[in-house]
């Protein structure tokens, strides 16, 4: 069962967004029709495997008046249609947004062009490459890049934020339309998405802040047997690291001194010499195990192929087993976001090509629609009015959550920790239009407040690794006895089911362990991706996940537990390139 069970979209998509888009919402249990020209896919790519998934597929001549007329019948009867063509493509076909809105009222139609109808770049044919030129995303020096190269990336940001936002921004408009009865135009633009993907605030003028505390302790390290790591000391059990290690003698020389090394450039260059040595010490395999004893943070950097084989992406299902019929058994991306109540499921592999065609047509159904919605004006707001959400998240993965259900309409409630300092890394960013509260949640005081706000809630979303909010008592279980229709979204690094899920992680050790590094490196050390991708686009699929299940909630009274997770995340950002068959070649770009 989906959350999306009943609606029927018509995928005319092509290439990353618009395919990818569809999957989304098929994998939730959407009947989604994938519409696409006599010749085929656009792009002929193994991928497409992955992004048609579950879908029914036929073939349509938009060049054909007949074939245009199946269309318009189709889109009568049809709850979401999807596009991603250049502005005005559709409304030349006869198929754009407003001829669709009168045969179909009801319709929720996305549209994902490049560029807006009135940019000047409007007709340029805007492929993915192209986006990220205009939005600088090639641009090398301002992330940290050396030789004022442009940079590449073989993953498709652009077109994979644009699809998030789609998802996100169609399964709010459904939760409208069962709301108020009318549907409505949504446009997502690859350039506008683009930003999402690295907006961490920018203070123009400003003076560059000092390193953050241990910061020298944090990178890729070489291993005894040639491998890198990516490790970090920026969690609690930086002193159980040290233990594990057997540095602590390394406290009497002020190695470990964090204040001191910030303030000793000297001291700190010999500290980061003789870390180098020390991660020589161990092989990857063994310091991955080693510090995840201790409960620190540490992945080692493997190739995407090492990830689809590892115990914790199959047990997690973030890399599922699909039996597709041009290439046998494919490793794939799993489904992302994950319910509780309703848990989505990929229904299928990708179809031949028109091998849906009669079935298809024989549901078209031109007949009458019910009536628009008199005084529409009357009805207009925002999607989520009069939901409140609880926000506990802290980084930038939760909080983007938050923040993408307050720019959608919901009184969202910020709960910080008195105890985390004066400031929070990118604070105005990721909490713009939310409310602010401290309450320190590890005190009786602070959770009772919590409990008393919970009273008038829809949503909480927090972002712990598992078992720590539940220790508090304030985990899915201990909610839903209080307030049974609650939709509760937890987002973490690793995800909630596997051996892995306790785990403590950021972005950085999601890009390490899914082949992220390894492919931007190249082959040489791994390197991050230029921008704290996993961390938006998870915020994204959050909100994805819980527009979702409040849709649900509205036709059943139910609450559900929404699963999200950086890792998670990661597969699907690489979805264009993460599929694993008999012959496959991995040779798209690296470096």
């Amino acid at each position: 069962m989906g959350a999306l069970d009943g609606i029927k979209v018509l995928d005319f998509g092509q290439f990353v967004a618009g395919p990818l888009t569809g999957m989304l919402l098929a994998d939730q249990g959407a009947d989604v029709v994938k519409i696409d020209p006599p010749e085929g896919p656009c792009w002929d790519t193994p991928a497409n495997s992955t992004w048609n998934r579950g879908k029914r597929s036929i073939v349509l001549d938009l060049k054909d008046l007949s074939d245009v007329e199946r269309a318009q019948a189709l889109i009568a009867s049809a709850d979401v249609l999807l596009e991603n063509f250049r502005p005005g493509v559709m409304d030349r076909l006869g198929l754009g947004a407003e001829a669709a809105a009168s045969a179909n009222p009801r319709l929720v139609y996305c549209s994902i062009p490049g560029f807006a109808s009135d940019d000047p770049r409007a007709a340029i044919p805007a492929w993915e490459g192209i986006v990220a030129a205009a939005t600088t995303n090639f641009r090398g020096p301002l992330f940290g890049a050396g030789n004022g190269l442009p940079i590449y990336t073989a993953i498709p940001i652009a077109s994979s934020f644009a699809a998030f936002e789609s998802a996100v921004s169609i399964a709010m408009a459904l939760g409208v339309r069962e709301r108020d009865g009318v549907g409505q135009r949504i446009e997502v633009l690859m350039f506008d998405a683009m930003f999402a993907a690295f907006s961490r605030q920018r203070i123009h003028n400003a003076d560059p802040p000092p390193p953050a505390l241990g910061s020298t302790w944090s990178g890729q390290f070489e291993c005894k047997d040639g491998r890198w790591v990516m490790f970090g000391s920026a969690n609690s059990n930086f002193r159980e690291f040290v233990e594990a290690a057997g540095i602590a003698s390394w406290d009497e020389e002020g190695l470990i001194d964090w204040e001191r090394l910030a303030r000793d450039p000297g001291l700190a260059a010999e500290q980061r010499r003789r870390t180098v040595e020390l991660f020589k010490t161990r092989t990857a395999q063994q310091w991955e195990d080693d510090i995840a004893i201790a409960g620190s943070e540490c992945a080692v950097c493997r190739a995407s192929a090492e990830w689809l084989d590892h115990t914790h992406a199959r047990e997690s299902k973030m890399v599922i087993e699909v039996q597709d019929p041009k290439f046998g058994k494919m490793l794939q991306p799993g489904v992302n976001p994950r319910l509780s109540g309703t848990p989505g499921e990929v229904r299928g592999p990708a179809p031949a090509l028109d091998q849906h065609r009669d079935e298809v047509l024989s549901e078209a159904n031109g007949g009458s629609q019910p009536a628009p919605v008199e005084n529409i004006d009357d009805t207009l707001r925002s999607a989520l009015d009069g939901v409140r959400v609880l926000d506990l998240c802290i980084i930038l993965a939760g909080p983007t959550c938050g923040r993408t259900l307050a720019e959608f309409g919901a009184d969202v409630i910020k709960i910080d920790d008195p105890n985390r300092g004066p400031t929070i890394a990118s604070h105005n960013t990721v909490n713009r239009g939310k409310r602010s509260i401290l309450l320190d949640l590890k005190k009786e005081e602070g959770r009772d407040v919590f409990w008393r706000l919970l009273e008038d809630a829809d949503v909480v979303v927090q972002n712990n690794r598992k078992g720590r909010i539940e220790a508090l008592g304030l985990g899915y279980d201990e909610v839903r006895k209080r307030k049974s229709d609650i939709v509760y979204a937890s987002l973490n690094a690793y995800g909630h089911i596997g051996p892995w899920a306790e785990r403590p992680g950021h972005e950085q050790f999601a890009q390490a362990t899914t082949g992220m590094q390894a492919r931007f490196g190249g082959d040489g050390q791994p390197q991050l991706q230029p921008h704290p991708i996993n961390d938006f686009s998870t915020g994204l699929l959050g909100a994805y996940g819980v527009a979702l299940a409040l849709l649900h909630r509205k036709r059943t009274g139910e609450g559900q537990h929404v699963d999200g997770a950086l890792a998670y995340t990661a597969m699907t950002l690489q979805s264009a390139i993460v599929q694993d068959y008999d012959g496959k070649t991995w040779d798209e770009p690296r470096g």
